[in-house]
Parts: structure tokens; C-alpha cells; sequence
């Protein structure tokens, strides 16, 4: 049973089950997703269907005569909401003697989650040569379990199951939550079942020789005391679906390369962005990661916008209104909450409303605030909506004073963390697990902490903000912001750099004294700027050595460290979003070359990862001849960051950027890895304005032909 680690964090909960012992099948769509085993089925545990955070099925199991049908495979298509099931019946008995032989009846199984509901279509199709008389059943049940008792957390007293309402051809399964809010699993079924319960539905099916059954389950969570609307059948459903997801595409930049493995990997990569991408009433946001983040986060949403922002510049606009809309206001410490800190997460479960758990709208993280200025800087740079800045600018206002005022509460030039909520997390910069932050002798590190790579969002918030002051015409505020991060630079390199370990410290403690650890940390530095000219080429040799270096690619600590652990979470982990900032580091200071490095480790590991998908995190062993990257064990599949990680990395190794103020397509000593011969770009810039480019892979250069460009539109090239 899991149980909550009372150390440190108290909403972290003990793992008990690897996770990835039996392959699970994933959908999502909007504020729902769904976890079926192999079969399609729902098995106790964590398996369900989930909608804003509570489970709404928690049993489904399919049988032919009481069996279970014979797994024959299953696949997820592209936009990651419809599992396509395939199985056969087994030996089908009847008063002792064969009725139906093994692989007669094909069973087709399609799931599709769209607009709040699971839409099922199953299709059985009789290969034999006689009649086949079956009964298919269907078993179901829900228990309205929060998705943090799922996780874990134990309950003093849940809501109150109600009666089900049961008519000939659809079930109503009620629940009335301690918050008040009435739930409800409303299962309809077609045709009618010839029999129908509060658990079962029970369909008798003779099928002729070559013929087919065509049956149909839709399974919608309800939530509030409105009649549902008119529901969708699995046909309109499913064109509904389609239709969307091609006009998500529209506004996107594509790209096409020589080699199919990098293609796939680009199209999972996209195609997992786009099923995370949920659009909310202030525009389209990156959830986290399924199953356990389906949901808001500040900093994920922030860096996931940031890794895409060449690709899908339409993404951060809604990432920057959510964030503004959902800003803190008021001091609030049971959730961390300060006058302009931006969100960590957003939940909407029953645990959430009624406060047992502290995350209905969460500030704990130190880093989001200044990520959100950053990201409405590059936005500006990239798309040139001043429209949407000067919305905005209230908010960015409001986040600069919080980092000033909050952010710096001693005053002593460095933003740094200390939770005010008892329930909140004790770590809050992006590795926050409870022993994240250290020093040499792996004594952990006191509060309140200042993180080497918050300095450097920091600084790049400040310069962002300054050119967003210079836009709107305020000149002053815009020298005063470059000052002060010109200021912080020089400040930070003192205070930080360690020469003995070649790199800044993780942190400051609550001491001032340096935690004297090399992190990954660093990279980020160089992602900012804040970093010296001076100190890239040791940070640049250091992160791509193999102390940090796997060969699958950057651990987040090395190997030489008090707490490197390759199984851990943050301290001897990879993950994918963290090698990319330190790709994009590199490639800033000129070490294009190894940000190459980096983006060929991340391919190559992506080559053993089912479907081309990066996961959240992957341990940290080292590379071995013959043998793929070990998984680790409850990593979050698909992850937002982690599926735009390419994009930033490929960006990374093209110096690419582009001024839409100029109409400036710069691309500075271009490099593509050896798997990428060429690669084609089409609608590079911002809508209305783009370029369409053909890149060639040469032994030290790139060759970039201009297909096609717009008016207003200049490519320059630095080799």
C-alpha cells in the first residue's frame, strides 16, 4: 500500500510499483486521461479514466462467455487520444464442448478520448466457418477516488457514493463530493444491451459466417447539477477530433529531415505537445505530463513555451494569459502565495477544493516569476505582438516586484526560497525533491536558498523586461532594469563561482556560505547569459566531460559527487528538458559543437524508447556497447518539456533566432548532427511574415538555401 514519506515534503508518496511492469496505454484530451492495460481493460490499481483530477471509471473489464479475449496488440495513434485494441477469442465452451474455437472472432476495440468522454467502438468479426453465438459483457464500476488517494494519501473521510440510476440502454453512477460537487459516470450504450445493471452491460451477438457486430460504449464524466447536453456518437466524435487536431497544425512550423528515425522522432515529439496542449478559456496551455501532471504548472508551461517558441509561437501567448489571469494578488501563506508570484500548479480535484490537500492554486516555486518575464521578452522578440504585451504589462510589472521585494526578502541581491506553507514543497526550484540542493559533503543545504540557475532567470527576466519597457516607450524603466542586471551579472559571478570544482555552486544556503556542488544547474547559467564569457569554456568542458556526460546524455549531477545516484530523481537522473537549456547554453557562448554532443546523446536514446518518446527523466547510468538507456521506474510519459525538448536543441545547433521587428532570420555558425543530412523548414517566423529553408549538412558548416520567404523577410548566415 503506498504510503506518504513524512520526512521533508509531506505530499511526496513512497513508490511501491515500478510503473512500467506491465505496459499501460495512455490517452489524453483536454482535463481528462485515461489508463487501460494492454487490453483496453481497467484493472485495479491505478488504471482509470480521470477527469479534472478525479477518477470517474475505475473498473472495465471485457470478456466473450465469461473469458477474457486473447491479446493480439494495440497501438496509440498520433494525436494520442485513440487506442486502437486488437484481440481474438479463446476456447469458447458450451455444456463441455467446443463451441466457438480459438481465433475464430476477431475483436476490434477503438477508445477515444475527446470532449470529456471515452467514446468505445468494438467491432467483432467472425473468420469462421460456422455461426458464432457469444456473449460479450462488460464490466464497470467508479469510485470517484481523488487522484492524490490514487497517489497515495489516505482519506479521514470521502464523499458519499450514491444509488445508480439504471434505464434499458444507459447507466447514471452519482457521487456528491465533500466539496459539494455532484459527479457523475454517465455510461449509454448502443444498441441496447440484453442486459443492463449497475456493474454490467451484457450483449448476446450471433454472427454468420464472415459477418460482423458493430457495438458501441460511451462513457461521459459529468460534473455540476446541469443536464448534460446532447452526446456525440463515436463517429461524429472521433471527425471532431480529426478536425481539431488539423487546426492545431495550421499555425506550426514543419519540419522535414533525410533521415526517417529524426522524422519520427520530430512527429512523436509534436504529436505529444499537441495531445499535452489543452485550450482554456485565456488560450491553449502545455499540461505537464500524464498520468500524475495533467494539469497547470507555472514553470513547466513556461519552459515547455520557451523549447517550442520557434516552432509554435502561438503557444507561449497562451501560457503568458494564463499565468497573468491566474497571478497572485494577496498574501496567502498556506499556499506560498505573494502579491505577483506566478502559479506552480493548478488543481481541480475534491482533495484540492476542500483544502486537504494545499494545491488548488499553488505558488511555491521561486523560479516561475522571473521564467514568466523571460518568456514574454522572447515571445515580444519573436512575434512582435505588442498587443498582447501591453496587456500584459500590469502583470510583468507586478512580477518584477515581487522578485525585488519577495523574491530578495534579506535584500542581499539574490533571489532565494523558504516555504511558508507547513504543507508546501520544501524545494522549490525545478529539482525539487527533498534532497536536491547539498553540499560537498552532502550535507543538505538550509533554507532560505538561493539557486545558482534563479540568478540567471533573474537576469534574463531584467533584460527581457528592459526591451519590453524600451517597446512601450519607457526609456527609463528600461535602463534602470538593464542596470540592475548588468549589476546582478557581477554580483553572481563573485558570490557563485567556485574555481576549485570549475563551475558556480548550486546554491547559496541560508548562510550565504556556497553549497560547492557542480549541478546541471550551471547549464542554465549559460541558457541565461548570467554566465562570464570567462567561465564557458570550463562549464562547456565540464558538462560535456564524463563525469556528466552518460553518453545517453548530461546527468544532473556527476558521477564524482557525495549524492550522485543514477537512480535518483534530480541527483545522477538525465532528463531531456535539462540537457536541452544546456544545448541552448552552449550554443550561446559559442561551443556549438558540443551542444551538438548533447542534442546526438538525447537522439540516440530517443532510438530506444517505445515510439521515439523521451519520457520526463531517464537514470543515469553510463553507456554500455549493446544496451539501451535504463527507464526510471514512475517517469511521467508523455512530458511536455521533455517532448519540446528537440525543438530547442535543434535550435540550439542552428544558432537560430529571429528579430520580428526587423524581420531578421539569423542563424549563427549553423551545425546539424551526423543523423541529419538535410533538413527543410517551412513557416519559420510568425504568421503573416515567414521563410521556408532548405539546410545542408557539410563537415564544418551548414548550407542554407531560401525556398520561399515573404515580403519583409532577411536570412543571414554566420559561420
Amino acid at each position: 500500500m503506498p504510503q506518504r514519506i513524512q520526512i521533508g515534503d509531506k505530499w511526496y508518496v513512497a513508490v511501491t510499483s515500478g510503473g512500467g511492469e506491465e505496459r499501460r496505454q495512455v490517452l489524453k484530451n483536454g482535463n481528462s486521461f485515461a489508463m487501460f492495460d494492454p487490453h483496453g481493460d481497467i484493472q485495479p490499481g491505478e488504471q482509470g479514466l480521470y477527469h479534472d483530477d478525479t477518477r470517474f471509471l475505475s473498473v472495465q473489464e471485457l470478456t466473450i462467455d465469461g473469458s477474457r479475449p486473447l491479446y493480439l496488440g494495440a497501438s496509440i495513434k498520433e494525436a494520442n487520444n485513440l487506442l486502437i485494441v486488437e484481440l481474438m477469442n479463446p476456447d469458447l465452451m458450451s455444456d463441455g464442448r467446443p463451441a466457438v474455437q480459438k481465433g475464430t472472432v476477431h475483436i476490434f476495440r477503438a477508445k477515444l478520448l475527446w470532449a470529456s468522454a471515452c467514446f468505445e467502438h468494438i467491432r467483432l468479426t467472425n473468420h469462421g466457418r460456422d455461426e458464432a453465438d457469444i456473449e460479450l459483457a462488460l464490466q464497470f464500476g467508479a469510485d470517484f477516488v481523488d487522484l492524490f488517494e490514487v497517489r497515495g494519501i489516505r482519506r479521514e473521510r470521502p464523499g458519499e457514493l450514491q444509488p445508480a440510476v439504471c434505464s434499458a440502454d444507459e447507466v447514471v453512477l452519482p457521487y456528491r463530493g465533500r466539496d459539494g460537487l455532484a459527479r457523475r459516470t454517465r455510461l449509454s450504450f448502443a444498441p441496447r444491451p440484453a442486459r443492463l445493471d449497475s456493474g454490467h452491460a451484457v450483449h448476446r451477438v450471433k454472427l454468420a459466417p464472415g459477418a460482423e457486430q458493430h457495438l458501441y460504449c460511451t462513457i461521459a464524466c459529468e460534473t455540476g447539477e446541469r443536464t448534460p447536453p446532447a452526446r456525440l456518437d463515436y463517429d461524429s466524435a472521433l471527425r471532431a477530433a480529426t478536425a481539431s487536431r488539423r487546426a492545431d497544425n495550421v499555425a506550426c512550423c514543419a519540419l522535414e529531415t533525410s533521415n526517417p528515425l529524426v522524422n519520427r522522432w520530430l512527429e512523436r515529439s509534436a504529436s505529444d505537445l499537441a495531445m499535452l496542449t489543452t485550450n482554456l478559456p485565456s488560450g491553449r496551455y502545455p499540461y505537464a505530463g500524464t498520468p500524475w501532471y495533467c494539469t497547470t504548472f507555472g514553470r513547466d508551461g513556461i519552459l515547455t513555451a520557451m523549447e517550442a517558441l520557434w516552432i509554435d509561437p502561438g503557444l507561449a501567448a497562451g501560457v503568458l494569459s494564463f499565468l497573468a489571469e491566474t497571478q497572485a494578488t494577496a498574501e496567502d501563506p498556506r499556499n506560498d502565495a505573494e502579491p505577483g508570484k506566478i502559479l506552480h500548479e493548478a488543481r481541480r480535484s475534491e482533495m484540492a477544493n476542500t483544502g486537504e490537500v494545499p494545491f488548488r492554486r499553488y505558488y511555491g516555486s521561486v523560479d516561475a516569476t522571473p521564467l514568466f518575464v523571460a518568456l514574454a521578452g522572447a515571445y515580444h522578440r519573436w512575434t512582435g505582438d505588442t498587443a498582447l504585451i501591453r496587456t500584459l504589462w500590469p502583470h510583468l510589472l507586478a512580477a518584477l516586484r515581487w522578485i525585488d521585494r519577495y523574491g530578495d526578502a534579506d535584500g542581499d541581491g539574490f533571489v532565494e526560497y523558504a516555504r511558508r506553507s507547513e504543507d508546501g514543497l520544501v524545494q522549490q526550484g525545478w529539482k525539487d525533491s527533498q534532497d536536491s540542493v547539498f553540499h560537498a559533503d552532502g550535507r543538505l543545504a538550509d533554507a532560505p536558498i538561493a539557486l545558482c540557475e534563479v540568478q540567471g532567470y533573474v537576469y534574463q527576466a531584467k533584460r527581457a523586461a528592459a526591451d519590453l519597457a524600451r517597446a512601450l516607450g519607457d526609456t527609463t524603466l528600461a535602463e534602470r532594469l538593464q542596470g540592475e542586471a548588468q549589476q546582478l551579472r557581477e554580483r553572481f559571478d563573485r558570490a557563485f563561482w567556485c574555481d576549485d570544482i570549475g563551475c558556480y555552486a548550486i546554491a547559496l544556503d541560508g548562510t550565504k556560505a556556497a553549497c560547492r556542488v557542480a549541478s546541471s544547474n550551471a547549464g542554465h547559467t549559460l541558457w541565461s547569459g548570467i554566465a562570464g564569457e570567462a567561465r564557458a569554456d570550463r562549464l562547456a568542458a565540464l558538462l560535456t566531460g564524463p563525469a556528466f556526460a552518460s553518453g545517453w546524455g548530461v546527468r544532473t549531477i556527476p558521477t564524482d559527487t557525495a549524492r550522485y545516484n543514477p537512480m535518483s530523481y534530480h541527483n545522477g537522473s538525465i532528463w531531456p528538458h535539462d540537457n536541452a537549456l544546456i544545448a541552448a547554453g552552449l550554443a550561446r557562448y559559442g561551443h556549438t559543437a558540443e551542444a551538438v554532443t548533447v542534442l546526438d546523446a538525447i537522439y540516440d536514446a530517443s532510438l530506444h524508447f517505445e515510439g521515439h518518446r523521451l519520457p520526463e527523466l531517464y537514470c543515469g547510468f553510463p553507456r554500455r556497447a549493446g544496451e539501451g538507456p535504463t527507464l526510471y521506474p514512475v517517469a511521467c510519459s508523455p512530458q511536455a518539456w521533455a517532448a519540446a525538448a528537440v525543438f530547442a536543441m535543434l535550435q540550439a545547433c542552428l544558432g537560430l533566432d529571429y528579430d520580428a521587428a526587423s524581420g531578421r532570420v539569423a542563424l549563427q555558425s549553423p551545425r546539424l548532427p551526423a543523423a541529419i543530412d538535410w533538413m527543410r523548414v517551412r513557416q519559420l517566423g510568425a504568421p503573416g511574415r515567414s521563410v521556408d529553408l532548405l539546410l545542408t549538412r557539410y563537415d564544418r558548416s551548414v548550407g542554407v538555401d531560401v525556398l520561399r520567404k515573404d515580403d519583409g523577410i532577411e536570412v543571414v548566415v554566420v559561420v
